[in-house]
């Protein structure tokens, strides 16, 4: 049996064309980054191409600085038949100073795909350590959460049409 690659470890380092009006990367450029690291994580893990489903819980801890190296550690939580919660931490480096922050953190739902766009099968996740069993807990917990958030903003969902808005 082939051992599973549910983790992914990503360096940037963040340019100007980030910076956003305060001259700090803005949180757009991040996301997308999230975006594509989750991306290649559960791609990775599954074998297969993946569309991300939901974000959520995005925390954005500190500020990231222009200049700064930013590391995103991603690893895969959580797998149901074809989905898989990918959480991401984020790590901010001065290179002068070596200084080490934690600035953000989120977790990514992403859905294999087929060659037709159809959902599809990813292996089940293989818990080997405490520390993994412990992220699988917290993300059926998260997942139990999502679900009923979804339920109760749907209850909320009001339909209006163009002029209304």
């Amino acid at each position: 049996m082939t051992k599973q690659e549910k983790t992914l470890t990503m360096t940037v380092l963040m340019t100007p064309d980030m910076a956003n009006f305060s001259g700090n990367v803005h949180g757009g450029s991040l996301l997308k980054l999230l975006d594509q690291v989750a991306y290649a994580c559960a791609a990775k893990y599954c074998k297969n191409y993946v569309v991300t489903a939901a974000l959520d819980q995005v925390f954005f801890r500190q500020q990231v600085n222009v200049g700064e190296l930013v590391t995103f550690y991603a690893r895969v939580t959580h797998v149901g038949r074809s989905s898989m919660e990918v959480g991401v931490k984020v790590v901010a480096e001065h290179l002068r100073t070596n200084d080490k922050r934690h600035t953000t953190s989120c977790y990514f739902t992403m859905v294999a795909i087929d060659e037709h766009g159809n959902s599809c099968e990813v292996p089940r996740l293989i818990l080997e350590t405490d520390t993994e069993k412990k992220h699988f807990a917290a993300a059926e917990l998260r997942k139990k959460l999502r679900q009923e958030s979804l339920a109760k903003s749907s209850a909320l969902f009001v339909e209006l049409s163009e002029d209304e808005f």
